[in-house]
């Protein structure tokens, strides 16, 4: 192998990358929605780009928060380890979403853990950067507000629905949010899980997943296979769970 090949396969392995916010074209970022407001170019500079694996673990619960993570393009699993190690998925996240805000601020260690469901390319800006940019910038700093207002609504309105559903409702209610969030692909949903991680959401075992699923195949309004899950009737799915009101948890 000659020199210069050499140096390429190395670099071809890095996995921090260059990526300008100014040629971004993810118009749900916050970042990218006040660069015209952000006055420090360094803010911007400073900025890590990483490219991570399927099924590579990004944030650790527990680790110190030393920052956040932008998700440019791809899905990711939030979640929390529960009793007896049992593992709660708090979100599914997607491009132009906040993860790591939780311990932002407030607390010196996440209380998260992130794992890449495709793979991901994410913009990682530091704390201090970003405690920074937030002073700074009295735009940026109020969208952070109103995102964190939405994000507390959203926790408060999911326990509050799930308190009050039934096991299949859950199951139902896991499969719409990730209907409306992700789409679908060939009729089936754009976001292949397990039947541990539907569990996992939607604060049940996974044997009873299995058995929703059974029952609403039989029923035929949804199709399977593998882990392709694919939605029949979503209306029909929708009135079922109506009064929960479903569609808060975007």
């Amino acid at each position: 192998m000659t020199l210069n090949s050499n140096i390429a396969a190395k670099k071809s392995r890095k996995k921090v990358i260059d990526f300008s916010c100014v040629s971004c074209s993810n118009a749900k970022c916050l970042i990218k929605n006040n660069l015209n407001t952000i006055t420090s170019s360094v803010f911007v500079e400073n900025k890590k780009t990483l490219k991570c694996k399927k099924g590579q673990q990004f944030i650790i619960e527990g680790a110190p928060v030393n920052g956040l993570f932008f998700i440019l393009k791809g899905a990711v699993k939030v979640f929390r380890t529960g009793i007896n190690g049992r593992e709660q998925i708090v979100r599914f996240a997607k491009d132009g979403e906040i993860i790591g805000h939780r311990g932002f601020g407030t607390e010196e260690y996440y209380s998260i853990g992130a794992i890449a469901l495709q793979d991901a390319v994410l913009c990682y800006f530091s704390k201090d950067d970003l405690q920074k940019g937030l002073l700074e910038n009295p735009k940026f700093g109020y969208d952070m507000m109103l995102f964190y207002a939405n994000e507390l609504n959203r926790s408060e309105s999911k326990v509050k629905s799930i308190s009050q559903m039934t096991v299949r409702e859950r199951v139902i209610d896991t499969l719409l949010y990730i209907h409306r969030k992700f789409g679908k692909l060939n009729d089936f949903l754009n976001l292949p899980l397990s039947r541990k991680e539907y569990a996992d959401y939607a604060g049940t075992r996974e044997e009873q997943v299995i058995r929703v699923f059974s029952t609403l195949k039989k029923e035929g309004l949804i199709t399977a296979k593998g882990k392709k899950i694919g939605i029949v009737n979503v209306n029909f799915l929708k009135k079922e769970i109506d009064e929960h009101n479903y569609f808060l948890d975007l």
